[in-house]
């Protein structure tokens, strides 16, 4: 299915008067760097274990890429490109890295669920991404973190 069916397909649980209506088809991608964490991270999406996610503020500002606002509805993928679910971001802040805190760790839903699990699989995440732009990770670098909720999936 693609993404513009799988939105087709949400558009029509909804009223029609439903302000979704007048979007356009979201952004449609996976989480992570490779299609094995795609689907690990869009499986708990899919069960509601994972409600929230962080981006590198410098990867953001590196691509030019417009930063997420709330409100904002995106499709997400597994690692072969096919809709999970869609989400609706609830809540968007800036805060560095070493701010984060067991709540939002939590919240992300990965490992153990604790801030010493997110805490390293982070740094390792963030150590991939900037090295791939020419960046290094610092413990104040600046992340977006973003929870949201999920209002479709199949």
């Amino acid at each position: 299915m693609t993404p513009d069916q799988f939105w087709h397909d949400y558009l029509a649980t909804l009223p029609a008067d439903h302000p979704a209506h007048t979007l356009p088809v979201p952004e449609a991608s996976g989480f992570g760097d490779s299609p094995g964490l795609a689907d690990e991270l869009g499986e708990l999406i899919h069960l509601g274990t994972k409600t929230a996610t962080c981006a590198s503020l410098w990867e953001h500002e590196h691509d030019g890429s417009a930063l997420p606002t709330v409100g904002l509805y995106e499709i997400v993928l597994d690692g072969r490109d096919q809709p999970l679910a869609i989400t609706v971001l609830t809540e968007v802040t800036i805060r560095p890295y070493d701010e984060v805190d067991a709540a939002f760790a939590y919240d992300e839903g990965e490992g153990d669920r604790s801030l010493e699990n997110w805490r390293e699989g982070h740094w390792r995440f963030f150590s991939r991404i900037h090295a791939a732009i020419g960046l290094e990770v610092s413990r104040t670098m600046p992340l977006v973190c973003q929870r949201f909720k999920v209002v479709y999936r199949r």
